[in-house]
């Protein structure tokens, strides 16, 4: 896909003892949008501060177009747009004042700033409220206002943490109407960390980190086409008793417990459904079967559920 955006090697950081970030090895090509998936501890959050430049690597590679983030910080800086899980906007000033002050923080000014605060605000559909304090905001508005400030500087590189927490689910999918927008419009890359797979699902590719290595890395369709046939969920009362007639009746030994579902994966499951039963008889209390998600893959490389980590 062209010149790469963001190049990570062996990229190690701790906290005292406790290793954030083990060794990661990534990429994002320029034109992506990547997402990285993974739950709360697995290294997104510190992967987004070395990438943003607020922290400095301890071990490995980080670059951004070729520079390196440690030796070139202010370069990448002007590369970068930036949007921070929490916000980080004025309340008392209004929409438009808040991109002024950004962009003067990059040396803009002039009639060339307030031309790009107009198409900004413009494009997150607030123009008619950018004279207006960001404290009378909704949530939805106040997170386009700050995809607006990110842009301002006109970044080949746009970083999101967590781009729709807190967000209902209108304002989410118009967050992400901004960013293809972004992409399709002014060729940006963008990289979001995310613990949300419908988030995740819409990316070109997924990144997916558990304790602070890259356990998986592809397309959304690819990621689920390699979990292998349908998955099966099972309920039941006694769920050690039913693996091992599952096991003892059916061979099948790859069935992962959670409290009281069984998880397996099988070829087209739906025909498997009558023998698992009958396999079982009087165990089950219901028994599902779909398609792989992304918490599948989750599943399949780490071996636990994806909200277990820590």
């Amino acid at each position: 896909m062209g010149d790469l955006a963001v190049k990570v090697a062996g990229l190690t950081h701790r906290y005292g003892e406790r290793v954030a970030l083990h060794e990661l090895n990534f990429h994002v090509n320029a034109g992506e949008i990547v997402a990285l998936l993974g739950p709360n501890g697995s290294g997104k959050t510190t992967l987004f501060r070395v990438l943003s430049t607020i922290m400095r690597p301890q071990d490995g590679l980080a670059e951004i177009y070729g520079l390196n983030v440690a030796g070139s910080r202010n370069e990448v800086r002007r590369l970068l747009g930036v949007v921070f899980q929490n916000p980080s906007l004025d309340k008392e000033l209004t929409a438009e004042e808040n991109l002024r002050y950004h962009g003067h923080l990059f040396g803009l000014g002039g009639a060339e700033l307030e031309s790009r605060i107009k198409d900004l605000l413009g494009r997150v559909d607030l123009l008619d409220r950018a004279g207006e304090r960001v404290k009378s905001f909704s949530g939805g508005m106040r997170r386009r206002v700050e995809i607006a400030k990110g842009l301002i500087n006109r970044p080949r590189l746009l970083l999101l943490d967590e781009p729709s927490t807190g967000l209902d689910p209108v304002a989410r999918a118009d967050v992400w109407r901004y960013l293809s927008e972004v992409r399709q419009r002014d060729g940006v890359t963008v990289l979001m960390t995310t613990h949300l797979m419908d988030e995740a699902d819409r990316c070109d590719r997924v990144t997916i980190l558990d304790a602070g290595r890259m356990v998986a890395d592809g397309s959304p369709a690819t990621l689920k086409e390699n979990v292998g046939g349908d998955v099966i969920l099972l309920t039941t009362s006694d769920p050690e008793k039913a693996r091992a007639l599952l096991q003892q009746k059916l061979n099948i030994d790859t069935v992962e417990v959670s409290g009281r579902t069984l998880r397996f994966e099988r070829p087209r499951g739906h025909e498997l459904v009558p023998a698992v039963i009958e396999a079982i008889t009087g165990l089950a209390d219901s028994i599902a079967v779909g398609k792989p998600t992304l918490e599948d893959v989750f599943i399949r490389a780490t071996g636990h559920e994806f909200n277990s980590s820590v």
